[in-house]
């Protein structure tokens, strides 16, 4: 089949590899529009254009996929489907009309469980002990069509979300070229998905990002796992951003009301609500990202407490 992906993050690029292998044609890439990213603000391109690139496929980045322009070349290109992979706009119902299969969305969860922007920050910050992926036909409701295949990933005690994430797309990869090949030649019926169990997972943001120590410890211990690596846990510390690593819960641990930060010569601990957690890794401002009970033996503050 004649296929044109649709992706933009590093997370899209093991279905457009598996894709690229198999007996189909990837005729073009849709992504998102290059981008100022980084303290230098340069101009860079998405990972999937990036791939493109190099191996000489044509890349479309239209601002929003409603533009004529865009839907006149998806016409031209003629393609029979249109996988996506975490491609970050929504597609009008005349974009979705054109392809002969129609579009087809890997989705990093068991739906109806967690349609949206972020499921795999929700399932961590939820504590959910599994998680999954879907292959489903895309239409105008929020990840709500027809699921044409499904795997499942158990969700490890430490896991953050990029670890999970990491697991979910190589596994979703070849869920997505399999559900391809099934396509082609006409051996799978979607599955509608069910009116229970449904749960929305919206984009996370930094504000959600900061730690509540007030929470007890194993909500810190979810949220900061939730937000690794992207944006990034972090909390207030003498006025300034004081970004944090994934943390270890220690009942042993010192006696700490929430917020309190006790420091040693090889460990720092902070309160919370219930049980003290011990740090790993932190990044000042302005600073690269260092071990906990470095930063803490430099530190000249008397009775510090993060915010």
């Amino acid at each position: 089949m004649r296929l044109l992906f649709a992706g933009t993050p590093e997370v899209a690029l093991p279905t457009l590899a598996a894709l690229h292998d198999s007996r189909h044609e990837i005729v073009a890439v849709l992504t998102r529009p290059d981008a100022r990213t980084g303290r230098g603000r340069k101009v860079s391109r998405s990972p999937v254009a990036a791939w493109a690139d190099e191996h000489g496929v044509e890349v479309l980045t239209p601002a929003k996929p409603r533009e004529p322009e865009f839907l006149e070349r998806l016409r031209d290109l003629d393609v029979d489907l249109v996988p996506v992979v975490a491609y970050g706009a929504l597609v009008p119902p005349a974009a979705l009309e054109i392809p002969r299969l129609g579009w087809i969305n890997l989705h990093f969860s068991l739906l109806p469980a967690w349609r949206g922007a972020a499921p795999v920050q929700h399932a961590v910050l939820a504590g959910d002990e599994m998680t999954g992926a879907c292959v489903f036909q895309l239409e105008s409701g929020l990840d709500t069509g027809p699921v044409y295949g499904r795997l499942t990933e158990p969700i490890d005690p430490a896991d953050t979300s990029g670890d999970l994430l990491d697991r979910l797309a190589v596994a979703g990869a070849r869920l997505t070229a399999d559900v391809v090949d099934a396509l082609d030649i006409g051996a799978l019926v979607g599955e509608p998905q069910p009116d229970d169990g449904v749960s929305y997972a919206s984009k996370i943001t930094v504000d959600d990002a900061r730690v509540r120590w007030s929470d007890p410890a194993f909500a810190v211990d979810r949220r900061i796992r939730a937000v690794t690596p992207a944006p990034g846990a972090w909390t207030e510390f003498e006025g300034q951003r004081l970004h944090l690593g994934p943390v270890t819960v220690d009942p042993d641990g010192p006696a700490l009301a929430p917020g309190e930060v006790a420091l040693a010569k090889r460990s720092v601990h902070v309160g919370t609500a219930t049980d003290p957690v011990r740090l790993d890794r932190v990044k000042p401002a302005g600073k690269q990202l260092m071990d906990a009970a470095a930063w803490g033996r430099g530190l000249q503050t008397e009775n510090p407490r993060f915010a």
